[in-house]
């Protein structure tokens, strides 16, 4: 039976960029950063709360994962916010979103209520897309 999941990727297009966004902008913590092979880095980040679940930060590389032509149409759709995307929570939306903010993350959608519970889009360094939610209390 599985039990949890550790790992997950989000495919970015520059590792530097996004080590700043998701460290500097997001408040992420650096879980593992190291060379992994000729020109290849295994960057990982986490929540500060969820020191578990670690976010592979996958660069969009011709390699050992994707041959040239599907490298670039990878690069393609994650620029146009087309690929992937998840979901964050927050204790408190509107802090959070103002501090998002005066850090430089660009929002597509302020915080809004919903029916199941407040919600806010914004988009990473990349190109991918993100849900930030405050729970209804039940």
């Amino acid at each position: 039976m599985i039990t949890k999941m550790n790992h997950v990727s989000i495919f970015v297009l520059d590792q530097d960029s996004a080590y700043d966004f998701y460290v500097n902008k997001l408040g992420f913590k650096v879980h593992t950063d190291a060379p992994m092979g000729p020109g290849m880095r295994w960057l990982t980040v986490c929540p500060p709360e969820q020191p578990d679940l670690e976010i592979s930060l996958m660069a969009i590389d011709e390699g050992m994962m994707f041959q040239k032509d599907a490298a670039e149409k990878m690069r393609e759709m994650v620029k146009a916010g087309t690929f992937g995307f998840g979901v964050f929570e927050c204790n408190d939306l509107r802090a959070t979103y103002e501090e998002l903010t005066t850090k430089g993350v660009k929002f597509t959608k302020p915080p809004t209520q919903e029916f199941y519970g407040y919600e806010a889009l914004f988009k990473d360094d990349s190109g991918n897309w993100f849900s930030l939610g405050e729970k209804k209390d039940d």
